[in-house]
């Protein structure tokens, strides 16, 4: 894995655990990405990088496809767990 060049961001308190849970499942980015475009959620690769960056909001039909596709639960994208 690329080290991050740019420093975490404040939009967003999921992007780590996005990263995470990806990393776990041993996906790229690309891999989450068709994920969720099968899941009808369109996101481009620099949106994604963004998101797990935490320099992007996340909307609410993102977060619940993203706990779905990552078989993860909300509250521990938000760090709740």
């Amino acid at each position: 894995m690329k080290p991050r060049k740019l420093s975490l961001g404040n939009r967003n308190i999921i992007g780590r655990r996005v990263t995470e849970a990806r990393l776990a499942k041993g996906w790229k980015q690309v891999e989450l990405l068709a994920k969720l475009q099968l899941a009808g959620v369109d996101m481009s690769v620099p949106a994604l990088s963004l998101l797990e960056g935490q320099k992007r909001p996340v909307s609410d039909i993102e977060l619940k496809a993203l706990a779905e596709i990552l078989e993860v639960s909300p509250d521990w994208l938000l760090g709740r767990e």
